[in-house]
């Protein structure tokens, strides 16, 4: 029971300790605090963008399915939109990490220096709204997020971060239960990867608050505050 003790404390330290000097640096917390903006971001997309998702691409596959079968209450434009932009964000991270190389914290301190500012731009469409947010201004948010969002997802997989993809949870839930003892595992990283869904729940539920009770862009601005704070570390780290 010690050693499990022990093993869960130095797991909890690897992902939320600030170690520069560790073999994963500053990544893995910066990583929990990615997956907490992308609970911020799909939630004011599927609640108030038409019942889409700008990060999760395998919801609005599903939705498009269900809507070619005649489901009513779904946005085909939309969940259109969002893959449409979403590619071209995860392109552009491709781009970016090839000028970087392998130095992961150029990577990172370019990406969300470019989701902050179409975060920036989505907050400025959707300010004037309030909660009345028309089918342009609607669309050009869907377009906004899904790009940021496109571009976090290929940079979380260029980072490789064990366990945290920042966007991506079944297969985390996956390993939760194919590697537990019931699995027949050693629960190896359980830790890391209940923190990941820790993390995702957080940012859902802080976002669905703001968004009931204060305004849409408020989870907007909670999330390009951290995505500051993602690259400002990034950059110190740098230098």
């Amino acid at each position: 029971m010690t050693t499990s003790i022990a093993a869960v404390r130095n797991e909890l330290a690897d992902t939320l300790a600030f170690r520069s000097g560790s073999k994963e640096g500053v990544l893995p917390p910066l990583m929990i605090m990615l997956t907490i903006v992308t609970g911020l971001v799909d939630a004011v997309a599927y609640l108030r963008l038409g019942h889409v998702f700008v990060a999760n691409m395998t919801g609005n596959v599903v939705f498009l399915g269900f809507a070619a079968a005649g489901a009513h209450g779904l946005s085909v434009g939309g969940s259109l939109l969002a893959i449409a932009c979403f590619l071209p964000g995860g392109a552009a991270a491709g781009r970016l990490a090839a000028r970087f190389g392998d130095d992961r914290l150029r990577q990172l301190r370019a990406a969300t220096a470019a989701q902050i500012a179409l975060c920036g731009v989505a907050i400025i469409v959707a300010t004037p709204a309030g909660d009345n947010i028309d089918t342009g201004r609607r669309y050009s948010m869907t377009a906004l997020l899904a790009l940021a969002m496109g571009i976090q997802n290929a940079t979380a997989r260029r980072l490789a971060v064990p366990e945290l993809t920042t966007t991506v949870l079944t297969l985390t839930l996956t390993g939760i239960a194919a590697d537990s003892w019931l699995g027949g595992g050693t629960g190896a990283r359980t830790t890391r990867r209940v923190l990941a869904v820790a993390a995702m729940l957080l940012g859902a539920f802080v976002g669905a608050l703001l968004l009931i009770h204060v305004a849409p862009a408020a989870p907007l601005g909670v999330a390009a505050a951290i995505l500051a704070v993602v690259c400002t570390t990034a950059h110190i780290e740098l230098r």
